[in-house]
């Protein structure tokens, strides 16, 4: 089967700040995170996802690490088109050259601007689309998980990303009012190296911060199966020599929080602001999560006394955004959210 008929269906993608997914088919054909590097010297990119991420925090001089999304926006043009192109050949099977004719679904930050769209888009179609297509995140998660967001039921949906946390309130096909944080899994992790900073005097990396949240972080101090600790190694700060300590879920509850606490202050102005009629649907149906900061434990039961709501984990958290999108890709000509 020629390239050219390989993409001709489409391909959807969830361009997110953490993690970079991209649906073909039906099928998740790339989940790899949202990282690039360069070779300094000849600026040529030599590792794209998880090599590169393998890389993070251990490369010499002549190496560059980028994230080229930041915010869940594009914050280095040339990395993100780079990403994007290397992120597709393996979706090609490493085929280095490929016919650019093909339609593109990306899903993009209910907050984002007009000029971050451009760039969005700009990025995609240097890297190959024929056609772009954008669709908000929360949409996307809401359509992911099954709900039906053209009918006049409102949906509240809370996507918390790598970098921002989207709050919308879903209906008739649109975001009827939403809230965007930029606080989300990107923050945890900062706080989670600060408070190590601030506690045990150790210095750690990020990668080190995210093992600590995926495998003890806790949004609640107490919780019903708590995990068990962990043990991490890092740099000393006062002898410079590596060191190990303990680590509990109570101690990540505590550090997490205040950045906790912004995204329930926005999960609560976004209940101001919606109508009641919508208000009644959410009463009746809740709140869902999604992203994968919703795998955080206890944070359902968090948001649920703080709202007195009920709060949803879906399933498959990570992969409804993308999803979601897929489904986008092919009724193009049916939905209205879809934004050219």
């Amino acid at each position: 089967m020629g390239l050219l008929n390989y993409f001709s269906q489409g391909i959807a993608i969830d361009l997110g700040t953490a993690n970079f997914l991209v649906i073909h088919e039906d099928k998740i054909v790339v989940d790899e995170p949202s990282i690039v590097a360069f070779d300094r010297r000849t600026g040529k990119m030599i590792a794209v996802g998880r090599k590169a991420m393998q890389m993070q925090g251990k490369a010499h001089d002549d190496i560059r690490i980028v994230r080229p999304l930041k915010d869940g926006v594009i914050a280095d043009f040339h990395a993100a088109e780079q990403m994007i192109k290397g992120m597709l050949q393996m979706v090609s099977n490493g085929k280095s050259r490929f016919t650019p004719s093909y339609k593109m679904v990306i899903c993009v930050p209910s907050g984002t601007t007009e000029v971050e769209k451009r760039a969005i888009r700009d990025s995609a179609v240097i890297a190959g689309a024929r056609e772009v297509h954008l669709v908000h995140e929360p949409i996307a998660a809401a359509v992911g998980i099954g709900l039906d967001v053209e009918e006049p039921t409102g949906h509240m949906i809370i996507d918390i990303g790598g970098g921002t946390t989207e709050i919308a309130v879903i209906a008739l096909s649109g975001i009827v009012c939403d809230q965007s944080v930029r606080v989300a899994g990107d923050t945890f992790d900062a706080e989670i190296v600060h408070f190590m900073r601030r506690k045990h005097n150790i210095l750690i990396g990020q990668p080190t911060a995210e093992r600590i949240k995926v495998e003890v972080g806790s949004a609640l101090p107490e919780l019903q199966d708590p995990p068990v600790d962990i043990t991490i190694r890092g740099r000393d700060l006062m002898t410079g020599l590596p060191k190990q300590v303990s680590v509990s879920y109570v101690d990540v509850a505590h550090c997490l929080d205040r950045s906790l606490s912004k995204i329930e202050d926005a999960v609560l102005k976004t209940l101001e602001i919606t109508p009641p009629e919508l208000s009644g649907d959410i009463h009746q149906s809740g709140i869902f999560l999604t992203g994968g900061g919703a795998l955080l434990r206890g944070l359902d039961k968090r948001i649920s006394s703080k709202t007195k709501l009920p709060t949803h984990v879906v399933d498959d958290p990570l992969l409804a955004v993308v999803r979601g999108t897929g489904i986008a890709l092919k009724n193009i000509g049916r939905f209205q959210f879809l934004m050219r």
